[in-house]
């Protein structure tokens, strides 16, 4: 594939635009900014991802007294801007992907602005589920979390609450045990759909308390939180209500990759984008890296490794196509 070199400065030509700005697009950013490939962010209206919504965080390297989860952003922000990547703070419209320009390059609009790319990385993370219920949202941060491996330190000799029945809330639970004096699990139905070997493990520690047929139905607390509304069905098909103090809760019941935008892309469960060797997919010129990928880990320190990852692959292709 040839390039003409001269397109490349004009105002709406990349080589590298970056749809999405948590920790994995902005350290791509960083990464191929410096190597001299110009770089588009498509940022999204709420830009920084899930660590926007994160208060303190105490696991990434770097910051021995902790940080804020915005704070971290906004330096990561500063550091892929310095080194000249183009930021817009708009959401990108939905993306075909099989539908490639003759000349090989890729069509990306927000704000009815279009922008051409020689190459996408797509980094637009996963949304943790969300209970939905009132309170939820006003203490996610203050008592509510979505991540036990972000926020279980902060638990120590607390009763916490698990809100799940995976094998992902199973494991979230186990983990919580070496922080918390007692971890109470809640899952709506009758029985949990997790593995047996996972129910196992949970059922024989003495820690965690099983409380089946139950859901959370508010969330109570000013600065923090307090106490739950809890919702349990009984045998004859009524249902009783009973407030429970406590001082956390994990909500594991599942997330969702934010690929709605994108058709073309394979996709394994869960709505994962599919990998091919390293950060590639299965559109040559397209990348993937951080949430939007990794069912697994989910960390900031992770999606931002996934995302120089990405960079180097990147740079090597358009090396290539030179």
């Amino acid at each position: 594939m040839h390039f003409d070199h001269s397109m490349i400065y004009n105002h709406s030509m990349y080589d590298l635009i970056i749809i999405g700005s948590g920790p994995s697009g902005l350290t791509a950013a960083i990464y191929t900014t410096r190597a001299n490939i110009k770089t588009l962010i498509i940022a999204g209206i709420t830009w920084g991802g899930q660590l926007q919504l994160t208060t303190d965080v105490e696991n990434f390297p770097g910051f021995p007294e902790g940080i804020q989860g915005p704070e971290l952003m906004t330096q990561m922000r500063k550091q892929a801007e310095r080194f000249g990547a183009e930021i817009i703070d708009a959401n990108a419209d939905p993306v075909d992907f099989t539908k490639q320009r003759d000349d090989g390059l890729f069509e990306v609009t927000a704000n009815g602005t279009s922008y051409l790319g020689k190459t996408v990385l797509v980094a637009t993370g996963a949304d943790a589920k969300m209970l939905g219920v009132p309170g939820e949202k006003e203490l996610t941060g203050r008592g509510v979390s979505y991540c036990a491996t972000c926020d279980g330190a902060f638990f120590r000799n607390k009763h916490i609450i698990v809100v799940g029945g995976g094998d992902s809330a199973m494991e979230e639970a186990h983990f919580l045990t070496h922080f918390a004096s007692k971890v109470t699990m809640i899952h709506r139905r009758d029985s949990f759909r997790a593995s047996q070997i996972m129910i196992e493990r949970v059922r024989s520690n003495p820690k965690i308390e099983i409380i089946l047929n139950s859901q959370i139905t508010r969330i109570n607390g000013t600065q923090k939180v307090e106490s739950v509304e809890l919702q349990t069905l009984q045998s004859d098909g009524a249902s009783s209500m009973q407030t429970m103090p406590i001082d956390g809760i994990f909500i594991a019941i599942g997330h969702t990759p934010n690929t709605k935008l994108f058709t073309g892309l394979t996709l394994r469960e869960g709505g994962y984008v599919d990998q091919g060797f390293a950060s590639s997919t299965n559109v040559p010129g397209v990348f993937v890296s951080g949430d939007v990928t990794d069912n697994r880990y989910r960390q900031a320190i992770t999606a931002a490794g996934f995302g120089a990852q990405a960079a180097l692959d990147i740079e090597r292709y358009l090396a290539e196509q030179k």
